[in-house]
């Protein structure tokens, strides 16, 4: 029967005696000694109470009886009550005094005999059917015939355990587990203590019964025939005990786990037994989320965590390393599943938010707080585990490293544009894996970076795990990163350097491609919402005119809501773990350590954060730099990014000068990286780091730019530097990106502008480096006068379609049509015309600093000519076809336009140079033109009147210089043909010689060469050195021209005001600058 239970009504045979004997003499002999020999077993655990059970009155009463007699005589005088005094009564005899009880003391027989039917609940007395506690009692006949037949009292004692066990186990009900009753024979055991009188004799038998409760638990599972039982699957196995944890009455507790411990030497097979229990356990998994019952599965795991025999018996399992794709990875290994667990899984996402599109932003917020809380506290549960397996041993640590880089390994395809979500593994896995080699690195990424001279930077040529074949290098093709890595070097990778190289891939693969895949949501989120909303649209139509397609219409109707829902469930999950705070920190400080350690080896140098790195950088690249895969940056770039949208917050404390450090420094030594993307978004970096945040009005990296050592000697010139390399960038989209990347450097420009060191330095580098800066200059007007020209242009459709939409007579077919047209018209418009204000907006901050850089003759005519251009466009006949219906939706505010390129003109007016450069410009320069913007900036009062009078002052010198240049123009126009420029018909005043011969003016084949660096009349390539003077000719011109030229010059400059006469006049009309915002 169930000694836990109540008695069955029949009772099975039990095995005969002989068998019982030989059972008996074999395992015990396994066990190592005969039965009465002691185990060393790990102290016991705190008692416990007995569960209530109800106790028969008549039990009762005996167990108070036997408990009164056990008592100690106490000795102690008795306080007598008082008595209450009756008159005394001759015809009552008084009563004769009670008999007192005699205290027997309890044999050694009796204790045991008390002990082991207390622990097995059973009876050699057909007629004690219960403990004094209440519990049932199980009769076992043959054990008590066999005792009677010796002679022997029939008193339960250690030598007969084995057999009480035995009979007890044979009538047990078939239908039940064993290992249940034994289990609870060995939690009573384990709680039961001697209270008063122990000895040495009942300690020992104490521990023989358990060790003996512990053995036939494990009998039970291994040899259930040892009991009359057949095997049975469901019955011989640990894993509802398991799962049932610790806590619980019915699981395994702590001290069982311990004493199979001490078991494992002398019995082989307790290891596999748990070994097998687990890998079940991890099977069930597999097939569970997080909306299932799932923690007890962790939670068994977690507990063999603290057993390092366990762990290296999982290690060496054949399932730890068993699949074979990366899909499979996360069901059919023994880690998988449990690293599979997150709220990303696509059922898991769908629970929690259940009708998406109802659902409102607070819904959503909670929900994710609640999902990062949950994920969290399973993370950490994996990094124990993860610990344990590095712990237990070095053949258990190598596993888990190989675990992991298998999963890299097979997992490329994850930062592929289109992948196919059934060939890798899952984001929700992919990000556990990361989070967790991010823990196992935090013990080595200290902030004094005490440590990082640890990481090998020859991992990849010292047996490494990781596959980097195929992965694109920093700066090496793949025939050099293959020649470098054929050379092998000796010895073995730290775990340092192993852990360190895991973790960077696992960003690589893991989280920095889940982030990317929120944009892919997006853009479906998006276009699924477009076509519900047409379907909507045209559902009136299907109705009325074609019933018919009613049915299809709802199909599909139904299919794109049941994926649009999906996408939505995913994208917040998404949000919700990868806005983590907690994970974004610790993602950080990996980053941080990661640029340390980038720039320590490209620098060659011993570079912290607080120390300095010399600039350029050699230009011997180490090959162990270039040869490195391309995402040890990548990763660090696209965190950054992520962060700086989505958790501004966690870079406050997170990161510093060493982010600035590595922009700049990659960006003033770009041909350190190879790929544009990752050197344009070191730009973005800088850019995102000047948001402002907080309590941060220059944002989270304005204050290291504008006022760090560092920066104010290198970040102007090495953005200035990529402002020019990013005009051909050898990718497709190069001519639309450099627009993106120049609005984002003068972003930075702007924020660092209030440091007069900056403006000293741009100064200095158009003395010192006059190639450099003049290249720079002709960009910025060619940018300048295409986004103005490419911005405005779309206005004039932009009207025209507002105009075609107000007819009521268009269908609906031609209505979607123009409004698509509308829409791409009003998107180019807005990105160009915000590329205008800030190019404009630049070239007066430049202007209004040095001035006098912007007039060289290599740029001042073309820079007037932009500026022509561009006042023509604004103010000139063609403004009429601007107007549009609310033009600051698209940045279009011509109130502030015009007065920026009038003070460009202002803040180099008192340049004979300009003058004469505007002047002489034959094809936008117009007298009407600035007659013109003077009208609308007086009448608007877009000026305040000490400007106006500059304006008009240098106007009316513009019409004197333009008089002077048409009668030079008459004067030359009878120059000889060998003294005119090929190209510009104009007569040459430095003529050089080009590599094929021909000979052009200097002005011409520089401004040639500023956008294309080849011969014009041989393609060639060719830079502005590769000329030779001709001097000859030059002498020749100079000759001819000596007295036009003298007289020319005169007249010119007797109409140019000085800067001091531009200045009297504004200070003439006094006045302060008048906000020309509305």
């Amino acid at each position: 029967m169930d000694p836990n239970q109540q008695q069955p009504a029949a009772t099975p045979d039990a095995p005969d005696k002989e068998t019982m004997e030989q059972i008996r003499a074999r395992r015990l002999a396994k066990l190592g000694g005969p039965s009465t020999a002691s185990a060393t077993s790990p102290a016991a655990s705190s008692s416990t109470p007995q569960p209530d059970t109800e106790t028969p009155p008549a039990a009762a009463a005996a167990a108070a009886a036997a408990a009164s007699s056990s008592k100690i005589e106490d000795k102690t005088p008795r306080v007598q009550p008082r008595s209450i005094i009756k008159p005394a009564s001759r015809d009552v005899p008084e009563p004769p005094p009670a008999p007192r009880k005699q205290y027997r003391e309890q044999t050694f027989e009796e204790w045991t005999d008390k002990l082991l039917t207390s622990i097995l609940r059973v009876s050699l007395d057909p007629s004690q059917t219960f403990d004094s506690s209440g519990h049932n009692l199980t009769y076992l006949p043959e054990l008590s015939q066999e005792i009677r037949g010796e002679g022997q009292e029939p008193l339960l004692s250690i030598d007969r355990f084995q057999e009480a066990v035995m009979e007890a186990g044979s009538v047990y009900p078939q239908h039940k587990p064993l290992f249940e009753y034994l289990l609870a024979c060995w939690k009573r055991v384990t709680r039961f203590r001697i209270l008063r009188a122990s000895t040495p004799e009942k300690e020992e038998a104490l521990k023989e019964a358990k060790r003996l409760c512990f053995s036939n638990c494990i009998f039970a599972l291994t040899m259930p025939e040892m009991f009359g039982r057949e095997p049975n699957p469901k019955h011989d196995t640990l894993v509802p005990y398991i799962l049932d944890g610790v806590a619980k009455e019915e699981g395994l507790d702590i001290e069982f786990y311990n004493e199979a411990m001490t078991r494992i030497e002398d019995d082989d097979s307790i290891v596999p037994l748990f070994t097998k229990a687990m890998v079940e356990i991890s099977t069930a998994l597999s097939t569970k989320n997080m909306n299932g019952d799932y923690q007890p599965h962790v939670q068994a795991l977690f507990t063999y965590s603290r057993y390092p025999p366990l762990v290296n018996a999982l290690a060496e399992h054949p399932t730890f390393l068993m699949a074979q794709s990366a899909p499979n990875i996360e069901r059919f290994t023994l880690l998988g599943p449990f690293f599979r667990l997150s709220p990303l899984h696509p059922e898991a996402a769908s629970y929690d938010f259940a009708s998406p599109r109802s659902l409102d932003k607070g819904r959503i917020g909670t929900t994710q707080q609640s999902l990062q809380m949950t994920l969290a506290a399973h993370q950490e549960h994996l990094t124990t585990i993860a610990n344990a397996f590095i712990r237990a041993s070095i053949t258990s640590r190598n596993k888990l490293l190989d675990w992991f880089a298998y999963i890299m390994n097979v997992n490329h395809k994850r930062t592929a544009t289109y992948v196919d979500p059934k060939t890798v593994s899952s984001d929700g896995f992919m990000v556990n894996v990361t989070v967790v080699l991010d823990n196992l690195c935090k013990p080595f990424m200290d902030n004094s970076f005490t440590k990082i001279d640890r990481i090998q930077v020859d991992y990849f040529r010292r047996k490494p795990r990781l596959d980097i074949k195929e992965e694109t290098k920093l700066n090496a093709d793949q025939e050099h990163s293959d020649a470098f890595y054929s050379t092998k070097l000796e010895g073995e990778n730290n775990f340092i350097t192993e852990v360190f190289f895991l973790a960077l891939a696992a960003h690589q693969y893991g989280t920095e491609a889940t982030q990317n895949k929120l944009k892919e949501l997006d853009k479906h989120i998006k276009h699924v919402e477009k076509n519900l909303a047409l379907m909507e649209a045209e559902r009136p139509n299907v109705i009325a005119n074609h019933p018919e397609r009613v049915p299809m219409l709802e199909a599909t109707w139904k299919r794109q809501v049941k994926f649009l829902e999906s996408a939505m469930s995913s994208k917040f999950a998404i949000e919700g773990i990868m806005t983590d705070k907690t994970l974004q920190t610790r993602s950080l400080q990996f980053m941080k350590y990661t640029i340390v350690w980038l720039l320590r080896v490209a620098s060659q140098s011993d570079y912290v954060p607080w120390k300095r790195i010399s600039l350029p950088l050699p230009a011997a690249q180490p090959e162990a730099f270039s040869c490195l895969p391309e995402y040890v940056l990548q990763v660090i770039v696209d965190n950054l990014k992520f962060t700086f949208r989505h958790r501004p917050e966690v870079m406050v404390s997170a990161i510093g000068d060493e982010v600035v450090a590595l922009c700049i420094t990659f960006l003033e030594s770009s041909e350190y990286i190879k790929n544009p993307y990752l050197k344009s978004s070191l730009v973005t970096l800088l850019y995102q780091g000047t948001w402002p945040a907080y309590h941060l009005k220059k944002g989270i990296l304005g204050d290291i730019l504008t006022g760090t050592k560092f920066a104010n000697d290198y970040l102007l010139h090495a953005v200035m530097k990529y402002y020019i390399e990013c005009e051909s960038n050898g990718t497709s989209s190069a001519f639309y990106e450099k627009f993106n990347i120049r609005f984002e450097i003068f972003q930075v420009i702007k924020c660092v502008w209030s440091n007069d060191h900056y403006k000293k330095q741009l100064t200095e580098s158009s003395r010192v480096d006059r190639g450099f800066f003049v290249r720079f200059v002709n960009l910025l007007m060619n940018d300048a006068t295409y986004v103005l020209d490419e911005a405005l242009s779309n206005f004039p459709k932009i009207h025209d379609f507002q105009q075609r939409l107000r007819d009521p007579n268009l269908t609906q077919e031609d209505r979607e049509k123009i409004e698509s047209d509308l829409h791409d018209a009003e998107n180019k418009a807005s990105s160009y015309m915000q590329l205008a204000n800030e190019t404009v907006g630049m070239m007066k901050l430049f202007t209004q600093t040095l001035a006098e850089s912007f007039t060289m003759p290599e740029i001042v005519h073309r820079l007037a000519g932009m500026l022509d251009f561009n006042l023509d466009l604004l103010t000139g006949p063609k403004s009429r076809t601007l107007k549009v219906e609310n033009p600051d939706k698209y940045g279009f505010n011509p109130k502030i336009l015009l007065p920026q390129l009038v003070d460009i003109y202002l803040n180099l007016g008192s340049s004979p140079a300009f003058v004469e450069a505007v002047a002489a410009d034959g094809r936008s320069y117009k007298p009407e033109t600035m007659a013109s913007a003077t009208n609308i900036l007086r009448s608007k009062a877009l000026k305040n009147p000490a400007e106006m009078h500059a304006w008009e002052v240098l106007c009316k010198c513009f019409e004197e210089a333009k008089a002077i240049v048409d009668q030079a123009d008459l004067d030359f126009g009878d120059a000889p043909p060998e003294f005119e420029d090929p190209i510009m018909g104009d007569l040459m005043k430095d003529p050089v010689i080009l590599p094929s011969k021909h000979v052009v003016d200097r002005s011409t084949i520089v401004q040639h060469l500023l956008s294309d660096p080849k011969d014009p009349f041989t393609r060639q390539p060719m830079t502005i050195d590769d000329v030779i003077p001709d001097t000859g000719l030059k002498a020749k011109i100079e000759k001819w021209m000596e007295e036009r030229r003298a007289e020319i010059r005169g007249k010119v400059e007797e109409v140019t005001p000085a800067v001091g006469d531009i200045a009297g006049a504004e200070a003439a009309t006094g006045g302060d600058a008048m906000d020309t915002t509305e």
